[in-house]
This record gives C-alpha cells, sequence and structure tokens, in this order.
C-alpha cells in the first residue's frame, strides 16, 4: 500500500489547499478496509446485488464516521435498485470538486486493485478530510456499475451522477476519479501498455502513479497535475491524449467529460 498512502496524502494536501494541519495517512486502517471489502465469500458484479448493497452499506458507515453529509443515489436497472454512495465536506461552499472510485468488479474476482483501492481511496480521504476548513465542497462518490456490462452505458453510477449535477445546475470547478490506485512493483518489465512504445517514455517497471488527462483539459486539471507533481513525494507520470484514444476514458471520468 506503498502507494496508495503516498498518493493520498498528496491529493488531500491539495483538496485541503495547503492545510498544514498534520496530514497522515493510516495504512493499518487502509489495509483493514481493503480486507473488509475484498474478503467477503461473494464477488462484488452486477449479479450480485446483496454483495453490492452489503458493501455500499460499509462505505457508507465509515463515510458517516467522518462527516454528517452522507445521502444514497439510488437508481433503477432491469427492475434491481443500485446504489451510489456520496459523502460530502465543505457543504457551505458553492463551488465543489468530485473524487469518485468505483466498488464494483468485473465477474468474479475480488477486485483489491480494480477498484477496491480507489475505494479505499475515498474512505482514508473521507477520514483526512474531517474537520478541514474548505474552500470548496468537496463529494465523494463510491459509484457502481462501473464495469461491463454496464460499461459505456446510461447505467454507470458515474453516468447518474454526473448527469444529476448538470440537471441540478451545480458549480463543478473539476473531477478526479480514482482507478487502481493500490498495485506497486519494482521489478523490470511490471509494466504494460496497450502500445509498446509507450516503455521507451515510461518504463517498464510498475512503480508510480499515473495523471490521465484529456487534450485541452481546463484550469483544475492542469493546477492539480502541476501542484501534484511538484510535491516530488511519489514517482508521479502525466499522460495526455485526444479522448478518442482507446483506453484514455476507461473509467468514471469519462462521463464528466461527456457532460
Amino acid at each position: 500500500m506503498k502507494l496508495t498512502k503516498l498518493f493520498l496524502i498528496i491529493l488531500s494536501s491539495f483538496l485541503t489547499r495547503y492545510c498544514f494541519a498534520a496530514t497522515f495517512s493510516d495504512t493499518v486502517l487502509i489495509k483493514s478496509h481493503l480486507a473488509i471489502i475484498t474478503k467477503t465469500g461473494n464477488f462484488r458484479n452486477y449479479k450480485n446485488i446483496d454483495q453490492l448493497n452489503k458493501t455500499a452499506e460499509y462505505i457508507k458507515s465509515v463515510f458517516s464516521q467522518y462527516s454528517d453529509s452522507i445521502c444514497i443515489q439510488e437508481y433503477l436497472v432491469n427492475g434491481e435498485i443500485y446504489r451510489n454512495v456520496i459523502c460530502s465536506f465543505g457543504t457551505e461552499n458553492k463551488k465543489r470538486i468530485i473524487v469518485g472510485a468505483h466498488y464494483d468488479v468485473c465477474g468474479n474476482q475480488e477486485g483489491a486493485d480494480d477498484n477496491a483501492s480507489g475505494v479505499v481511496g475515498l474512505l482514508e480521504l473521507s477520514r483526512l478530510l474531517k474537520g478541514k476548513k474548505l474552500t470548496q465542497r468537496i463529494d465523494l462518490i463510491a459509484y457502481t456499475l462501473e464495469e461491463p456490462p454496464y460499461f459505456r452505458t446510461e447505467y454507470m453510477g458515474s453516468y447518474i451522477h454526473a448527469k444529476s449535477l448538470i440537471d441540478n445546475k451545480t458549480d463543478v470547478y473539476g473531477m478526479i476519479s480514482l482507478e487502481m490506485i493500490g498495485y506497486f512493483n519494482d521489478d523490470s518489465k511490471s509494466q504494460s501498455y496497450p502500445l509498446g512504445i509507450l516503455s521507451l517514455f515510461y518504463g517498464n517497471k510498475g512503480n508510480y502513479i499515473t495523471l490521465v488527462k484529456k487534450f485541452g483539459a481546463g484550469k483544475f486539471t492542469r493546477k492539480f497535475i502541476r501542484e501534484f507533481k511538484n510535491t516530488k513525494s511519489i514517482n508521479t507520470k502525466k499522460f495526455a491524449a485526444p479522448p478518442v484514444l482507446q483506453g484514455i476514458d476507461f473509467s468514471d471520468h469519462l462521463n464528466y467529460w461527456k457532460f
């Protein structure tokens, strides 16, 4: 969890606008959350609705320890109810930042990296944000149904949430998607790419965080990437490309790009 811990410390510092209160990420707590989310006996896929609901309830219970502003966004898919879990800080501010991660998995797997690691990131961020004075509202969103067969459909939890922001004319400053932030490997050839030539630019070790953005991204994205990389606390690389490049939108941020 080395990479996850450092990533969350830097992200928390950015979100709190350089609040100088002591901020320490709790590795033991991170591992505990990860075990509870993954070691369930049932897989968190779209077919196992009871398990998805149990996971959503656990996420809500952790959020509730750190924020008084919690809500469940329910929606109907083929006669079944699915749930996004939303935790908010700095609700007195109008402009908001969205930080999201999906809690469902693809097929029958525990999904520790994809994407329990992102969800644990949200849970730890909620702890780090408790009691902080913020200049923007921050909403932490745990999405359902990011994975197939609902990927790229209007049933993705992030589609439902992003559309609700537009429908309510919400003032959104920026969005961060936490996707697979738990993997770390210093071994040679531990990192693969859709295009082999990318290893010449990014190396062949999976020991870094990638900040992915599309060409033409706005002020929030530019500032976030600049300040995150400038901390030099974690090996960080930027990947920028047109939205049409296959793979660049393979997560929940695609719906915020859409809206």
